[in-house]
């Protein structure tokens, strides 16, 4: 069994196509499914069922799936510990977020970032926390900045700190001018939220819930800019992180602070403990507190906790 046997069976399985993963391989489809098949030939059972139209992952090589990602995170980890003899700060970062918080942090966050460390290449994923969280489980990631959401008992949290929530407005609501609202402020208004598998969208529900409001609920959407642009066109109101207030996909609304207690959400920065951190994901980590801070004009309190189940 050899090592680029199982990255390429590897690659077939994410892309679902020996095509796609012999391009992402860099290698010739005959070449990838010859070593392939000698992988087959050597564990004596067929990892893929190969379907007119897809290849599909057989029982077999579902479980060889999970033992080659760990086995390939491995050596990546011990070549990054090998490159950490050198005294530069390079490497590559598979960063990970959430949606609403990668459109407004990650631009501030890696341009300095990269201004500070030039030899560091990126690699972005934008889903949702659950997904994410997976991928810093399996090793595709090295990082993920999320919010307040159900923890990861295997996941190691650093807070960067907590963001304040606001109502957002068209500009010439009549709630526009005030200073504050109060949740009961919001009693009639018409609601537009990012779909329930969003942290965000879970934490605001939970909060119109706590204050007793049952508001009309005309969108759902998977972008919170898309969103803004809909309560600038009228539509109703959303509640959004304070990051967002200050850019162009706020622009026709006017974003209020709630009255106390004031709701917020948590930043986090994921990672997985078993993992050997470079020195580009230790920069980085350091990095996310300072562009959260310069984003928002929030200090946070640095914190790491590792959850227990």
């Amino acid at each position: 069994m050899e090592i680029h046997q199982l990255r390429y069976f590897v690659a077939v399985a994410d892309e679902g196509s020996f095509s796609r993963g012999a391009a992402r391989e860099h290698v010739a489809q005959p070449s990838l499914s010859q070593q392939i098949q000698k992988l087959e030939a050597e564990l004596g059972q067929p990892l893929f069922d190969r379907l007119p139209r897809a290849v599909v992952l057989t029982e077999p090589g579902k479980c060889l799936l999970e033992h080659a990602r760990r086995i390939l995170t491995g050596i990546a980890d011990a070549r990054r510990c090998v490159d950490e003899l050198d005294v530069d700060v390079a490497g590559h970062l598979s960063v990970g977020a959430i949606p609403t918080i990668a459109l407004y942090l990650l631009p501030t966050l890696i341009g300095g970032f990269q201004r500070q460390h030039p030899k560091v290449t990126f690699e972005i994923f934008e889903d949702t926390t659950e997904t994410l969280a997976q991928r810093l489980d399996d090793g595709t990631l090295d990082v993920v900045l999320a919010s307040t959401c159900d923890e990861n008992p295997s996941l190691e949290r650093h807070s960067l700190g907590n963001e304040p929530l606001l109502i957002l407005l068209p500009k010439k609501h009549p709630l526009a001018k005030k200073k504050r609202v109060q949740w009961s402020d919001l009693a009639s208004e018409k609601f537009l939220l990012l779909h329930e598998v969003h942290c965000l969208s879970i934490q605001v529900r939970e909060l119109l819930a706590a204050n007793h409001l049952r508001p009309e609920l005309v969108l759902q959407g998977a972008q919170l800019a898309t969103i803004a642009r809909m309560v600038a066109a009228g539509l109703g109101v959303t509640v959004v992180p304070q990051m967002m207030v200050h850019t162009e996909f706020a622009s026709g609304c006017v974003a209020v602070p709630f009255a106390p207690p004031v709701p917020v959400r948590e930043l986090n920065l994921l990672r997985n403990p078993l993992r050997f951190e470079s020195k580009a994901a230790a920069a980085f980590r350091e990095e996310a507190a300072t562009a959260f801070f310069k984003l928002t004009g929030i200090d946070h309190t640095p914190e790491t906790r590792i959850s227990n189940s």
